[in-house]
């Protein structure tokens, strides 16, 4: 069915008009699809402008000849004339156009085993995955859309009934791509929608389609569901739609796991109820799922029942599941680093009063000053999703600023006025661990008394520590390592007891 579009409808993009005009003055047709035609009539900025024709991949090239195709889709990428909020090709701003076409069986349950073009935008629009996106946008005037919508399958309707529906039979849909049992969740969490009751239960059947779907998609899939307003939501429609397993099983393993008398919620609960937090903070991806992976690590730190439970190094085996669990997923490196380290550290030990100056200068050197403020958005994730009504609470408040009072105070080597190539000219001496001696040696100096932080007592320290021998200078180096860690063991002993963890 045909819907004509009100003329105060959003402005679409010169580029995008253009393109289509071009298009139909070589004879062909153009219809903007999908999303784009989806967000204008939620009233929201599209992301992306996506354009279908019946022209085939060649054709289109004849008519954008400096254009990027590199698929076996039928998708070309022309480039934008001008700048605007869509997406990009390395770096260039791109208009897909697509090509009209049908897709074959999907024996793999991942990519149709052939896709063949279609004569007519009815038949294309047939293939796709929602109600919602199967709509189509022709004949639009000077400045604002007022054209007409083509709309074959009710998307209009469940755009109003805020419901995400299949196109068909839902059971057929999600046989074709399993990864459309996790999209119907990333759109019903991105437009706060709700699943329609056939498409839901087809989605707990098949949910173990998800099993042979590349990581990568499934991947980007959850990246999208933790980037949205309500991500806390899409976590638990995956879990209740029996995906979340073949996706994160380790955050499964706290459904049901009480905690102890600091705690209101089981270990699931206190998770999504941080990630909520970090979701409305708008905070980005490392921190979102830091935030919903901080305490996996408790059901197996467990120890004991009720109020007094303990979790005793419930941190650092989170941070080993978080490894695992993004490393299976496909997540880059850094990121699965950093998340790591976030989780690893989320327990740091700070009393107003305990700890002096230096002991926060040691702080900053553990959990790393470029990791700071993240790391406090995840504290605060983790008391909010404790039940507690102060995500910075006092302490918190005087951490930042003695933090703030320290933190042009030499923190590393590099800081130091004196460095590896000043001590080498300075002794005669090549490169080598005892260079590194030294230097850790006259930083540890630093970190209790940032005042002799001066060239030439740096330099003066530099030739009495020479003078020590090399199995001196390495058990001097030892020290210094096992009185911090033997510090930061006592404060993290002082949180234990506290809190049980």
């Amino acid at each position: 069915m045909a819907y004509k579009m009100k003329p105060e409808a959003i402005i679409i993009p010169d580029e995008a008009k253009r393109i289509c005009a071009q298009l139909e003055e070589a004879g062909f047709e153009a219809y903007l699809v999908g999303g784009c035609v989806r967000d204008m009539l939620l009233d929201k900025k599209p992301k992306d402008w996506d354009v279908a024709t019946n022209a085939r991949p060649e054709e289109v090239l004849k008519i954008f000849p400096d254009s990027i195709y590199e698929n076996e889709f039928g998708t070309v990428l022309v480039k934008m004339k001008e700048n605007g909020e869509w997406k990009t090709k390395n770096g260039i701003r791109t208009v897909e156009i697509t090509t009209y076409r049908i897709e074959g069986k999907y024996t793999d349950k991942r990519r149709p085993d052939e896709v063949r073009f279609a004569k007519t935008i009815e038949e294309d629009l047939s293939r796709r995955d929602f109600t919602v996106n199967a709509l189509a946008l022709r004949g639009f005037g000077e400045g604002v859309m007022a054209g007409v919508i083509l709309d074959l399958f009710g998307g209009q309707d469940d755009l109003k009934k805020k419901i995400i529906r299949t196109v068909g039979d839902p059971e057929k849909r999600f046989d074709e791509d399993a990864l459309r049992l996790m999209r119907a969740v990333r759109f019903a969490v991105q437009l706060d929608f709700e699943i329609e009751a056939e498409t839901w239960a087809a989605i707990q059947k098949h949910a173990r389609g998800l099993e042979i779907i590349a990581k990568e998609r499934i991947r980007d899939e959850l990246a999208k569901i933790l980037l949205a307003p309500n991500a806390a939501k899409g976590i638990l429609m995956l879990e209740e739609l029996g995906l979340l397993k073949y996706i994160l099983p380790e955050l499964r393993e706290g459904i049901g796991v009480g905690q102890n008398l600091h705690h209101i919620y089981t270990v699931f609960e206190h998770n999504v109820r941080a990630l909520d937090y970090a979701a409305k903070q708008q905070y980005d991806l490392p921190i979102r799922m830091a935030a919903l992976l901080h305490d996996a690590g408790k059901p197996r730190a467990k120890q004991g029942e009720g109020y007094h439970a303990t979790f005793y190094q419930h941190e650092y085996i989170g941070a080993k599941m978080a490894v695992r669990a993004l490393d299976r997923l496909r997540f880059p490196r850094e990121f699965v680093e950093k998340v790591a380290h976030l989780v690893r550290r989320h327990m740091f030990y700070y009393n107003v009063g305990d700890v002096s100056p230096a002991g926060v200068r040691r702080l900053l050197v553990r959990i790393g000053p470029e990791h700071v403020d993240d790391l406090l958005k995840v504290r605060e994730a983790d008391r909010i999703g404790s039940g507690v009504q102060k995500a910075v609470p006092y302490k918190l408040r005087h951490l930042l600023f003695m933090m703030d009072k320290v933190k042009r105070d030499p923190l590393s080597p590099k800081m130091l006025k004196i460095n590896g190539d000043d001590i080498m000219e300075l002794l005669g001496l090549p490169p080598g661990m005892r260079i590194g001696w030294i230097l850790h040696s006259l930083l540890e100096e630093v970190l209790d008394d940032p005042e002799k932080n001066e060239r030439e007592h740096l330099i003066r320290r530099t030739r009495e520590l020479n003078a020590l021998s090399d199995d001196e200078l390495k058990e001097l180096t030892l020290k210094a390592k096992r009185k911090e860690k033997e510090a930061e063991e006592a404060a993290e002993q002082e949180i234990r007891k506290k809190h049980r963890v």
